[in-house]
């Protein structure tokens, strides 16, 4: 499987330590299968931290993807709501997850976030405003056993 970094620099090694807690499935290195979706992470990076210019980083799944432990949400429900609202706010406990996979919170759905977690929209109703959303996928390597189970193959320029 590909898997595409967006970033404002090379990214050989991907490495755990700088990543913040609060983004959607906790610290990690987050990644996609879609390349839309990493160019605009590349192009939003390289605007906010102004040094640098937009560039994906490309990786392929080896030979231990396999034997990662993987939680996966298949859909923005009331799980994958749980959890992304648990690491926004800071109340996520630590998993023995290596990956967690499922859908990007994007502009729309930040708003929806927002509204639930200021306690204005029930989970039933952000659930209902999520559903006929297209999100994007995010791979997020929680574990450097997770980092060694993909191999760095080229940038391309966004």
């Amino acid at each position: 499987m590909i898997l595409y970094h967006g970033s404002n620099q090379e990214v050989r090694e991907p490495r755990l330590s700088y990543s913040r807690k609060s983004l959607d499935f906790g610290a990690g290195f987050y990644m996609t299968t879609d390349l839309e979706q990493a160019n605009s992470w590349a192009i939003r990076v390289a605007r906010v931290r102004k040094v640098g210019a937009p560039i994906v980083n490309v990786y392929e799944t080896n030979e231990r993807w396999p034997s990662l432990e993987t939680l996966r949400f298949e859909s923005a429900n009331r799980q994958w709501l749980d959890f992304v609202t648990a690491h926004r706010t800071g109340r996520a406990t630590e998993n023995d997850y290596d990956v967690v996979v499922g859908p990007i919170a994007n502009d729309r759905t930040i708003d929806v976030l927002n509204l639930y977690l200021a306690g204005t929209i029930t989970q039933s109703v952000a659930l209902e405003l999520l559903l006929p959303q297209k999100l994007k996928n995010q791979y997020v390597l929680k574990t450097q056993r997770a980092i060694d189970g993909v191999c760095f193959t080229g940038v391309k320029n966004v």
